[in-house]
């Protein structure tokens, strides 16, 4: 055996041994942490979709009876389930709901009728509350003091009717002016879907598909398969292919998927969950090929870290790969594992020694500070900057832990498949190497 070869062989050995340590020694965070990381998002959700986010964070971690990703029936049970009550999980998610309605009538100055849960000059971010609200009333919180019905209703009502459309009807994500933001597909179509299976409205169900339907017309670039944030607007449209938004869409077509999945509408609605599939496949299809080999997405995926306006975003990586153990989940897309993984094990790594499994300190971790927040992420308040303690970021760490650990609990379905093709690819190269060697 020729020197090139041998040392060809033990090249590969090498490299397949290597991939599968990496797999072995990926680190998860505690529960301790994700503890940590949710009080620090609790602190941080001030702004309406931040509270939207927050309270289906809360679902999806510690109430996941009342989780569209849940394997329960819809609507959800009427009475809170003795675990969830005697622990009082809940407890957080029904004070988002309660601040907001009891303030609502302080903050539109006594304004009754259709208008949003609350002042925003976006139409849409309000609506990311409606769940939380419809939950709320559900589940008879506050013995009818408050009005959630109410509530939730004018909500709905002041995106039907009082928000600005395009001429095919799709609503904007502005109040001011006609103006879409693939934000908007996380913000309301959620809401829509809910609230039609809670009331046994076909119709809304319908429209939380059309409007997505609507919206990756408008906004998916064909040529690049992302979708665009920002177009239509009259000023401040933004044509480039944010990352965080195209996870915010991509969960989402998830959230309206899950929600149809469990009701009475499942069987009637076939066509419209396909495609909700497929478009969320579109999304990782086309968004997970400029992930480098940081495992980090930049704040625009499409541009190298050194472009104007753009830096690595931590915050848009562990949204992307909640959505990739989500759809995994859902829908047995698994071709996108390997890189949610290796962007969870990113963001999960750290260089301390302590061995404590339920540890709540962050201790030389590169990608959170030391009391717990994500880092680097966008300014969620100023998309084209670089921020330092975001509350969407929080909450998408937490939506990432919390899909990761349903994924395992059902058994890390598609992990063989997303290691084979890893292996594949690596015997490929070397293979190809391999002949180059012996040729020259």
């Amino acid at each position: 055996m020729s020197n090139r070869s041998a040392g060809w062989r033990r090249s590969v050995l090498l490299s397949i041994c290597g991939l599968l340590s990496t797999a072995a020694s990926a680190q998860n965070l505690t529960n301790g942490q994700i503890n940590t990381v949710s009080a620090r998002l609790a602190e941080a959700a001030l702004q309406s979709w931040e509270l939207g986010t927050r309270s289906q964070t809360i679902l999806e971690l510690n109430a996941t009876a009342y989780s569209v990703f849940s394997n329960t029936f819809l609507p959800p049970p009427e009475v809170i389930p003795s675990e969830l009550a005697n622990d009082n999980v809940m407890a957080p998610f029904f004070s988002i709901a309660r601040q907001i309605v009891s303030n609502r009538t302080r903050l539109n100055n006594n304004t009754v009728g259709p208008q949003p849960l609350m002042p925003d000059g976006s139409a849409a971010d309000p609506a990311s509350n409606g769940i939380c609200v419809l939950i709320a009333n559900w589940t008879g919180q506050d013995a009818g003091e408050l009005d959630y019905e109410g509530a939730a209703r004018d909500q709905l009502d002041y995106l039907l009717t009082r928000v600005p459309k395009t001429g095919d009807g799709a609503i904007s994500h502005r109040e001011s002016q006609v103006q879409l933001w693939n934000d908007f597909v996380y913000m309301v179509p959620p809401f829509l879907a809910y609230y039609g299976v809670m009331t046994r409205n076909r119709t809304l169900v319908a429209e939380s598909y059309n409007q997505i339907k609507l919206y990756r017309n408008y906004l998916r670039d064909d040529r690049q398969g992302m979708w665009q944030h920002i177009l239509l607007g009259s000023s401040g449209n933004d044509p480039g292919f944010w990352s965080t938004g195209n996870g915010w869409a991509a969960a989402g077509m998830l959230r309206v998927l899950a929600t149809i999945r469990q009701s009475e509408y499942a069987n009637t609605f076939r066509n419209e969950q396909r495609d909700l599939g497929n478009w969320v496949r579109e999304i990782h299809s086309s968004i997970y090929r400029h992930l480098d080999e940081t495992n980090i997405f930049t704040n625009y995926a499409d541009q190298p870290p050194t472009a104007s306006g753009n830096f690595y975003d931590a915050a848009s990586t562990a949204l992307l790969a909640a959505t990739v153990y989500r759809a995994a989940l859902m829908l047995d897309q698994y071709t996108y594992l390997p890189y949610a993984e290796r962007s969870r094990s990113t963001l999960s790594n750290s260089n301390s020694t302590s061995s404590s499994n339920e540890t709540s300190t962050f201790d030389n971790y590169e990608h959170f500070t030391s009391d717990g927040w994500l880092r680097p992420v966008v300014n969620p308040h100023s998309y084209g900057q670089e921020g330092s303690e975001s509350a969407e970021g929080q909450a998408f760490v937490v939506q990432m832990h919390a899909a990761w650990r349903e994924w395992v609990q059902d058994g890390s379905k598609g992990a063989n498949t997303a290691m084979n093709l890893k292996l594949k690819k690596l015997i490929m190269g070397l293979a190809l190497g391999a002949v180059l060697v012996l040729v020259l």
